[in-house]
C-alpha cells in the first residue's frame, strides 16, 4: 500500500507536486490557506495557468486521489512547499516554512517522512525544521526521515520537468536521503542523487545565482555596448560562438520567486564573503530604473506623456508576475507629473492601466516600452500601432521586434543594449 502524502502549499510547485504524486496512485491532501485555492481544487479547478495542469487535476480529483483542506491531516509523508518571500531588508522570510512545519507537529509519527521543497537559506533544515519537529514527543533523529528536495522547474513546462529532470535529495541522514529518494522515483524518470541536506539547500541557491551573476554581466555589458555605440545583442551572439562560453541575455531585470531572491539567501547568511553575489543582485535590481531613465532620453520628457507596456509577468508566455522587474518601472513611472501608463499582458486579468486589446492601449502614446517577449505580441499589427500613436517611439527591452521592419514603417526603434 502506497504511503498517504500531506502536500503544505498549493501554489506553482506544491499543487503540480500533489497532482503528479496523486496521478501515481498515491492519496494526497493538499493544504493551503487560501480558502480559495482549497474549494477550487475540491471541484477539480485550478488557479493558475500551467499547460496540462488543469487536466490532470481534474483526473486526480473525481478518482478521489487528491482533496484540499485548510488543515494538514495524519499522513505518512508530509511535503512542505510554501513560499519563502524575501523581506524588504533582502532577508528570507521563513514564517510559512515555521507555521507549517507546527502546524505538523500535533500528527507526525514515528516513521513519517518530512520533505522540505520550499527554497531555503542553508540550514534551514537544521536549523529550524529539525529543532521544531523535537516539540514532538518523538526522537527526531531516529523516528523520523527528514529531507531536502528543492524543485528544478520552469511555469510553462513544471508537470514534464517534475518527471524528466534530474533531482537533488539532502537527508539530515543517509537513511533520510534514500527513503526519500525512493520516494521519488514513483514518477522521476532523471537521476536523483542524495547527499546531505545542507549541501542540497545549497546547491538549489547555487543553480540560481549562477544565473543571476551571467545576467549581470549580461546586463553590465549592456550598460557599456550602449556608452561604445554597438550592439550588446551582437557581442553576445558572437561570443557564444567560443565553446566554452555562455553568456545570457540581458533585460529590464530578473524577475521571479527563483533567481530573483535565492541569491539573497546566501549574502543573508553570509554578507562580507558574498561579494560577488551581492554585486550581480544590486545590478540587475538596478536595470528598472536604467529603462526608465532610458524611455526618459527617448522622449526629453516624461512629463505629461503616454507611456504604454507591453507585458508585466515576469517571463514570456506565464502569468506569474512575482518579482516582475516590469512592476518596480511601473512604480517608476507612476512617479512623475501627469503620466499616463497603459499596459497590454495577454496573460494578465486583473491590474491597474490594463487594456485587454494591444491596439486600445497603443493609441496615443508617445512611447510603447516591450517588457516581456511574449510570443503573442510577435502577431500586432504594427503599421495599426504606428499610424495610432501620437509618437511613434518603441524602447525594445529583450531584442524581440525586428528593427529594420519597424524602421521601414517609420518607428524610432531603441534597443536596450544598443547605442545609436
Amino acid at each position: 500500500m502506497k504511503e498517504k502524502i500531506c502536500v503544505l502549499g498549493l501554489g506553482y510547485i506544491g499543487l503540480p507536486t500533489a497532482a503528479m504524486f496523486a496521478s501515481n496512485g498515491f492519496d494526497i491532501i493538499g493544504v493551503d490557506v487560501n480558502e480559495k485555492v482549497v474549494n477550487a481544487l475540491n471541484k477539480g479547478e485550478i488557479i493558475i495557468e500551467e499547460p496540462y495542469l488543469d487536466v490532470m487535476v481534474r483526473d486526480v480529483v473525481v478518482s478521489g486521489k487528491l482533496k484540499a483542506s485548510v488543515k494538514p491531516e495524519v499522513s505518512d509523508v508530509y511535503i512542505i512547499a510554501v513560499p519563502t518571500p524575501i523581506n524588504e531588508d533582502k532577508t528570507a522570510d521563513m514564517s510559512y516554512v515555521i507555521s507549517a512545519t507546527r502546524s505538523i507537529v500535533p500528527l507526525v509519527k514515528k516513521g513519517d517522512i518530512i520533505i522540505l521543497e520550499s527554497t531555503s537559506p542553508p540550514k534551514t533544515v537544521e536549523d529550524i525544521i529539525v529543532p521544531i519537529l523535537k516539540e514532538s514527543s518523538l526522537d527526531v533523529e531516529e523516528d523520523l526521515y527528514i529531507a531536502h528536495s528543492p524543485e528544478r522547474v520552469i511555469p510553462g513546462k513544471i508537470l514534464f520537468e517534475l518527471v524528466e529532470n534530474n533531482r537533488i535529495v539532502g537527508g539530515i541522514d543517509e537513511e533520510s536521503a534514500l527513503k526519500v529518494k525512493k520516494l521519488y522515483q514513483s514518477f522521476v524518470k532523471g537521476e536523483i542523487y542524495t547527499t546531505n541536506a545542507t549541501t542540497a539547500e545549497m546547491c538549489k541557491l547555487t543553480e540560481n545565482t549562477f544565473r543571476d551573476v551571467n545576467i549581470a554581466l549580461a546586463n553590465e555589458l549592456a550598460m557599456i555596448c550602449e556608452q561604445m555605440n554597438i550592439n550588446v545583442w551582437d557581442v553576445i551572439k558572437f561570443s557564444n560562438k567560443h565553446p566554452r562560453v555562455n553568456l545570457h541575455q540581458p533585460g529590464p531585470g530578473v524577475g521571479g520567486h527563483c533567481i530573483a531572491v535565492d541569491p539573497w539567501f546566501i549574502v543573508e547568511k553570509f554578507p562580507e564573503t558574498a561579494k560577488m553575489i551581492t554585486l550581480s543582485r544590486t545590478i540587475n535590481d538596478s536595470m528598472p530604473e536604467y529603462v526608465f531613465n532610458k524611455s526618459r532620453k527617448i522622449l526629453g520628457t516624461l512629463k505629461d506623456k503616454k507611456v504604454t507596456i507591453l507585458g508585466i509577468t515576469y517571463k514570456p508566455d506565464v502569468d506569474d508576475m512575482r518579482e516582475s522587474p516590469i512592476i518596480e518601472l511601473i512604480e517608476l513611472l507612476e512617479e512623475v507629473s501627469g503620466i499616463t501608463i497603459s499596459i497590454h499582458d495577454p496573460y494578465v486579468q486583473d491590474f491597474k492601466y490594463l487594456e485587454k486589446d494591444i491596439y486600445t492601449a497603443c493609441k496615443d502614446s508617445d512611447l510603447v516600452i516591450l517588457g516581456v517577449n511574449h510570443k503573442l505580441f510577435s502577431d500586432a499589427n504594427m503599421d495599426r500601432i504606428y499610424k495610432d500613436m501620437k509618437q511613434a517611439n518603441i524602447l525594445d527591452t529583450r531584442n524581440f521586434f525586428d528593427e529594420k521592419a519597424l524602421v521601414e514603417i517609420g518607428f524610432n526603434y531603441n534597443l536596450l543594449g544598443k547605442g545609436k
